[in-house]
């Protein structure tokens, strides 16, 4: 991912949080904030509740890889965070980088 960073600390997450702009699907929660940066910053949050570690880490890879392939659709200058939810468990890739390319859509975040 050339032109987007992780959000790693829990300062940053509650900061997208407290903006309250989300959309979800049926796989996926996406919450937005414009950031003053010329980068993205995506972080991934996928709860205990989803599956065991092996689960969870492997739904982190699926969105991390789905936002990757559609990376050069997206506007630049915005924090994203990702929240996985139950029903992600099982589902290929090409359906979780659809779920991430429907929620960016949403917020207006693709390139025309």
């Amino acid at each position: 991912m050339e032109n987007t960073e992780s959000l790693k600390k829990r300062t940053d997450f509650k900061k997208v949080y407290d903006n309250k702009k989300s959309y979800a699907n049926k796989y996926l929660v996406m919450y937005v904030k414009k950031n003053d940066l010329k980068i993205n910053r995506l972080g991934i949050s996928v709860s205990k509740k989803v599956g065991n570690s092996v689960v969870r880490h492997r739904v982190k890879r699926l969105i991390k890889e789905g936002y990757r392939l559609q990376e050069d659709s997206f506007k630049y200058g915005y924090d994203i965070v990702v929240i996985a939810r139950n029903s992600v468990v099982g589902k290929s890739a090409q359906e979780v980088e659809k779920a991430v390319v429907h929620l960016g859509s949403l917020h207006h975040l693709l390139i025309d």
